[in-house]
């Protein structure tokens, strides 16, 4: 969903409110519900919810202050110490920044809809004005606690632990948020998120206070989402987007996955030692992290970007089972260890499985927060799509929901054009077992292939069992007792190579029948080494195939251009940051300038330009031929069926 126009959020404006977002803190009074109070009959989680229902004791009105409750924590946390621990500190003030955010969102929602009108005639509004009135009351008050919990969040993410889970097994819900009025919203989120603090099995240390406060948000927010629906007047709200002055801090209607806020997903680690065969997918994945990690956080770009050696979206592709889901896990496993060694922050960012929206717009809204991310500059970001022919596959297909068209829409504008900022931090990885069904436009995005094809070779099987019976080895030494191969060490097979020219089974010409005739056919008016061969062979090219275009051209180019930078960066840059990483951008910029001329002697450019053209028209033919067979067996399957339904009907 597009956001017509983008207001600014001054700070000026915000610290007048801040006063009032202070005085939440110190006190606050709320009645709990009937329905609240008999929540924990229903539960199994009876201690906590049976504190939090029995929170009043008598069920009368107190006054609850989140300022108090903190002040406890730390007598509790730290006794003999005078200042507040910096995390319990930070937490407060994420809390504080939250509620002012919330107030000024509150106050532009009653200027821009009428309700500040509706306020000032409230004695004598008629029974259709009343209405109005209370149902704008309840918009203004979600939108309030909305703004309170993604400005909370925006403030604490970054600084909570990546594993949430232990967290958000004691959490136990919300047993209640009032959308009745601002204060009233208000009072009631602050009472329970009191509440759970001053539950001892809850916080056990002041790191515990911000995983907590982004557990209660995180689910604030979705409580939030599920009622917007049944909101009413929220055109003032979903046709806008306020952004904070100097912060990446923005609210885009009901979007509050602004840059910054996307928080790391767990995954399993693993080395590439651990992954048989795959040697070209496990070359290209080294050299992605190495590049990745070249990134200058000061300059706010990568050298091997100017180098041309970047691939902001990349593909692999292979039969089912040849470890797709591994080599995601590996790439992310070598960046998180690496970015944890040089001290800099990795986000692993894949596409979540529940994108496809059956609500219309819905999908597009969440791609696009799941992209938005990708543009921030201050992390470095792996993104992979893991069978990414559920959300990308081809629009003109039959059957393709108009939610897959959303999501490629968005796809498409965030990866070229004004929204596709990419400062070679960040990097979108299409992982496939079905290339040809993917929609062509996606795939003219993809600037590095390679193919993952498992294990092929004798010590790639061999390494594979290896692997399964070592286990057994370890536990029970004297169980498998079978002869080893002679002369191969195991697992030798497996380490990576030191460039392309050692993976590739180099053909001078296409495999493919229908490119091999045009290659051959080319060559009859030029030699390989004149350019007029290759613009030639363009043209025959896109006489075959039509949707070849000028983004392949750009896209071969960008082959070439990964193979002339696909060289190792030495081991003592890893060994001591301060040799390369640390460095400022010009000095890595003249490093690997001058590690890429060495590594280009005894290179021939006409040689590479050739091997990389066959590749990369191999593959568009490959992936052409198996979309044609694919609809020719299914035109067969369905009248095999007609001929066999005839033959029934007939008998």
């Amino acid at each position: 969903m597009e956001h017509n126009s983008t207001f600014p959020i001054k700070n000026n404006e915000l610290e007048a409110l801040r006063d009032e977002a202070s005085s939440y803190l110190k006190g606050v009074q709320w009645e709990q519900g009937g329905k609240a109070q008999r929540r924990d009959k229903d539960q199994k989680d009876s201690s906590i919810l049976l504190y939090l229902s029995k929170a009043n004791g008598s069920g009368t009105t107190d006054i609850t202050s989140v300022s108090k409750t903190i002040l406890g924590l730390k007598k509790r946390l730290l006794p003999d110490s005078v200042a507040i621990p910096l995390r319990l500190n930070q937490s407060l003030l994420a809390l504080q920044e939250g509620l002012t955010m919330g107030i000024w969102l509150k106050d532009s929602y009653y200027d821009s809809s009428g309700l500040s009108g509706l306020n000032e005639r409230k004695s004598s509004l008629d029974v259709e004005q009343r209405r109005e009135y209370e149902s704008k009351q309840q918009t203004a008050t979600a939108y309030m606690l909305f703004g309170i919990a993604t400005r909370a969040l925006f403030d604490l993410l970054p600084a909570a632990s990546d594993d949430l889970s232990v967290m958000k097994n004691k959490f136990a819900g919300i047993p209640e948020l009032s959308l009745m009025s601002p204060l009233k919203g208000v009072s009631c989120l602050l009472y329970y998120y009191d509440k759970y603090l001053g539950h001892p099995e809850i916080i056990t240390n002041d790191e515990d206070v911000i995983n907590f406060t982004v557990v209660y948000f995180e689910a604030i927010i979705a409580e939030i989402l599920m009622r917007v629906g049944s909101l009413e007047y929220i055109e003032t709200i979903t046709d806008r987007t306020y952004k904070l002055e100097k912060s990446n801090y923005a609210i885009s209607g009901w979007e509050y996955a602004q840059e910054g806020m996307a928080a790391s997903v767990e995954f399993n680690k693993i080395e590439f030692e651990q992954i048989v065969g795959n040697r070209d997918a496990k070359h290209f994945a080294r050299r992605l992290t190495e590049r990745m990690l070249s990134y200058d956080f000061t300059a706010k770009k990568n050298p091997f970007q100017e180098l041309g050696g970047f691939m902001p979206v990349f593909m692999g592709y292979g039969i089912p089972g040849t470890g797709k889901s591994m080599l995601i896990a590996a790439i992310a496993t070598k960046l998180k260890k690496h970015s944890e060694e040089l001290e800099i922050p990795f986000l692993f960012h894949p596409l979540p499985d529940t994108l496809i929206s059956t609500f219309q717009g819905g999908s597009a809204e969440k791609m696009v927060q799941w992209m938005k991310p990708l543009s921030d500059p201050t992390r470095l970001i792996f993104a992979p799509i893991d069978d990414a022919e559920n959300n990308l596959q081809e629009r003109t297909a039959q059957g393709v929901s108009a939610g897959v068209k959303e999501v490629i829409g968005v796809f498409l504008r965030y990866t070229e054009g004004a929204y596709a900022i990419n400062y070679g931090n960040s990097s979108i990885g299409l992982f496939t077992n079905l290339p040809e069904m993917l929609d062509k436009a996606v795939i003219n995005r993809v600037q590095g292939r390679f193919k993952i094809d498992g294990a092929r070779s004798i010590p790639d099987f061999i390494d594979q069992d290896y692997i399964w019976w070592r286990k057994f080895e370890k536990t029970m030494p004297d169980f498998v007792k079978m002869q080893n191969p002679k002369d191969y060490q195991f697992l030798s097979a497996q380490g990576l190579a030191k460039n392309l020219g050692e993976i590739l089974n180099v053909s001078d010409k296409p495999t493919e029948q229908k490119v091999l005739e045009i290659y051959q056919k080319t060559e009859d008016t030029y030699n390989t080494n004149e350019h007029l061969f290759y613009a030639e062979l363009y043209k025959n090219i896109q006489a075959q195939f039509p949707f070849f275009s000028s983004r392949d051209i750009r896209n071969i180019q960008s082959a070439i251009s990964l193979r002339l930078t696909d060289f190792d960066l030495p081991t003592d840059w890893f060994e001591d940051p301060m040799r390369y990483f640390k460095k400022d951008y010009d000095t890595k910029y003249g490093m690997l300038q001058e590690l890429m001329k060495s590594n280009m002697k005894g290179l021939n450019f006409s040689d590479i330009r050739r091997q990389e053209v066959v590749r990369y028209l191999d593959n568009v033919a490959t992936i052409a031929d198996t979309d044609f067979k694919r609809k020719v067996e299914g035109r067969i399957h369905d009248m095999e069926v007609q001929q066999a339904a005839r033959k029934r009907f007939e008998d």
